[in-house]
């Protein structure tokens, strides 16, 4: 089992200041349409093939895997992004929530395994150790902030 998660303040000292509802919106858009946020080629197709009040389905190709996503939406608050088809299952969640001292966070966490491989085994050790590294999620929530910030202003958001 895979289980990874990272914690990053929304508003930074010196970053324009997102509200909830802009992150929000963020998170939605990042759903519907993962090129927007990834980088550059690494996600060549991404569909909304059905919708509903509380939820999408998305074809998508990332990283040249086609994979399928049942993503749910708890407005301003949580996205979970449940893994139907392709390498991984589980659910990666992105969670909006202020800290004690009341200061908008942005958190990451993922319960994964991989289909078809040994539980605890070099693959998902492997994966692990990408999630947690340098270019893992913890850089994926700082880069979703920055492209949020970058659609607010181009007034895009």
């Amino acid at each position: 089992m895979i289980y990874s998660t990272a914690t990053v303040p929304v508003n930074p000292e010196g970053a324009t200041p997102l509200t909830r509802a802009q992150v929000w919106q963020g998170l939605v858009l990042k759903a519907r349409d993962a090129r927007l946020f990834l980088p550059p080629g690494l996600c060549t197709r991404c569909e909304v093939v059905e919708e509903s009040a509380s939820h999408i389905v998305r074809d998508a190709t990332i990283g040249g895997t086609d994979l399928r996503e049942i993503i749910s939406f708890e407005p301003e608050r949580k996205v979970t992004f449940f893994q139907a088809t392709g390498p991984r299952e589980g659910a990666i969640i992105n969670e909006l929530f202020e800290d004690e001292t009341g200061a908008l966070q942005l958190r990451f966490y993922c319960y994964l395994g991989l289909r078809g491989k040994q539980p605890g085994g070099p693959e998902e050790q492997a994966e692990q150790a990408q999630f947690d590294g340098d270019k893992g999620y913890r850089s994926a929530l700082l880069s979703t902030l920055k492209r949020t910030r970058e659609l607010l202003a181009d007034g895009k958001l």
